[in-house]
Formats: structure tokens, sequence, C-alpha cells
């Protein structure tokens, strides 16, 4: 069981520069961009080198010693780690595809696929986060040499996966969503919370899912990233603007993007907007609940549309 502080859930995550796109000016550098295809191919054979070569602390995990932090490690295979499985053999990937306009004006004018890699070294007792839920996670970030540059946070820090400000890496998005949250949550009254089996992985990228060509302190360009991840609270059924109607809901043209949702044309996404129809009636007064709790849409009119965002109705 992990005892771990609560953050107070109105206020989103606390800003950390490691895993956000935003800067403060300080420390950063853009390099003239290399074509995104030469930097992804690149970068895979980076990450293919590291997996064959370096190992993560698994016989711990499998026989956890006495006051075993569940910290996951990454070493090399050599020396008396010699025989140690690499991480190649635990690793799982997809592809995504990145705009070659993700980073302003590249050689390329389409989409570039990348490699993502995924470690999953203890699976959460609880529910996976959507694209639109907040999340409470415990982070490190280090590059493929070692260099740590975010360090362990002693305690979780909530990270909300859209409307972040200044908005989170994809990759580090990509990472958070592909790992549980722990199990019999439970909030204490000096405001912690107990979490049991609690998801534990990490996330292996390239830049194109990264920072690209812009320099960040201790981080190079066209760096590949590791984020190591502890899941502790999936905040399911996250509402955004607290109208009633859970924000992956309001992803009307399921494109897994909340921001281009705006049925009203006010420059408001819908999944931030207390009046989705921009009716002078706030959504929460034009939804419903029945008995089980469960979210009911009214309809008046009959005509299809849902009553809170027909501003006819």
């Amino acid at each position: 069981m992990q005892k771990i502080e609560q953050l107070a859930f109105l206020c989103l995550a606390v800003l950390l520069a490691s895993c956000n796109n935003d800067d403060n000016g300080t420390d950063l550098e853009v390099v003239p961009p290399r074509p995104m295809a030469e930097v992804a191919a690149e970068n895979d054979l980076e990450l293919q080198e590291y997996f064959r070569t370096h190992f993560y602390n698994y016989e711990e995990f499998q026989n956890p010693p006495e006051g075993f932090d569940f910290q996951v490690r990454f070493d090399t295979i050599a020396g008396e780690n010699a025989d140690k499985n690499p991480l190649m053999e635990d690793i799982r990937d997809s592809v995504i595809l990145v705009s070659s306009d993700a980073f302003g004006d590249l050689p390329e004018e389409n989409d570039i696929p990348h490699t993502i890699y995924y470690l999953a070294v203890r699976e959460g007792g609880g529910a996976l986060p959507t694209f639109a839920d907040s999340t409470f996670l415990r982070i490190e970030g280090q590059r493929l040499d070692g260099t740590v540059f975010q360090n362990r946070s002693i305690s979780p820090t909530w990270f909300d996966l859209v409307f972040q400000p200044g908005g989170l890496i994809e990759g580090f998005v990509l990472g958070a969503l592909d790992i549980k949250g722990g199990s019999d949550i439970m909030v204490n009254p000096d405001g912690t919370y107990d979490v049991q089996d609690y998801g534990i992985g990490a996330v292996f990228f390239p830049s194109g899912l990264g920072y690209f060509n812009v320099i960040r302190t201790n981080i190079p360009a066209y760096s590949p990233l590791i984020f190591k991840m502890d899941a502790f609270v999936i905040n399911d059924n996250t509402d955004h603007d607290r109208d009633g109607v859970p924000s992956f809901l309001e992803d009307l043209d399921n494109d897994g993007d909340l921001i281009n949702d705006d049925s009203d044309e006010d420059n408001i996404p819908d999944a931030l907007d207390i009046d989705d129809d921009n009716d002078g009636i706030p959504t929460r007064d034009e939804i419903d609940f029945d008995d089980d709790g469960n979210l009911v849409l009214p309809d008046e009119d009959e005509d299809g549309t849902p009553d809170y965002l027909d501003s006819d109705n």
C-alpha cells in the first residue's frame, strides 16, 4: 500500500518543465530543423540499441526484498549483469504519425511515422485513463545516456492530459495513457491517499514525440527520452468545466481532441464551456441524472440534438 499526499483536484498539475511544451525562454534554443523522417529513423536505432544493451530491475519486482521502494531502475548488461534479460524482451511498441508541421517549417510536408515503446512493470489494479482524464502520477525523466532531467518527485502530481497549461509533450501523454491507476483508493482525514496496486511502467520515445530540435536544460536537440511513471489515481470521467457532462463525451467528432469541439462557435471548447449552446441556460441546467446517477441528456423538441447543445430547443 502506498500513502501519498493528496493535492486539491481543482488545482491542475504543477507545471513541470520536463514534460511541458511551454518554456520561459531561459533554457530554450531552437536549432535549424533536420528532416523529421531522418531523425525518426536515427532515434529508433538509438532506442533499439538501448533495449539490446540495458535491463531493468525485474528480479526485484518478481521477489521484492525487504524495504524495496518499487522504483524502476535501468542498468547496462555487462560484468556481473551480463546474464540479465534485455529490455527488448519486455517492451511493446506502437506507431504514431507526427505531422511534419508540428515543429515549424520542416523540409517534409507529410505525416512521419514514429515508434513509441512501452514497458509495463506492474499492471495497476484500477482503470486506464482516457485522453480526457486527469491522472495522479509520480514521474522521472531521463535521456538514454542516463542523464536525469526530471528528478523523481517525492509526491505525485496531478497531470491534466488535455488542458495542461502550456501543453504536455505527446510522448509523455501517450505513456500516461498506457498505465492503469491503483485500486482500493481511500482518502484519509489528513488529506492523503491510501492506494493499493498502483501501476508502474516506463515509456521510451523519439524526439519527434518530445522536443525535436528544441534544446532544453539537460536535453539536447533530437534526444530520445524516457519517462518512468507510477500511476496512483485516475480521475475517470473528468469534467473540466464542471457542467455535469464528462469531458470525454464532449469530443463530439470522436477524434481524441477536445480543443476543436466548439458547438456554439464562441472560441471556447465545449469541455471548458459551461453553456455549450450559448442560449443563456447553463449546460448543467439542461441535463439530468437518473436514480442511479447516470447522465441523461433530454431532447425536448426531439430533433436529435440534446437540449444542452440545441440553442433553439
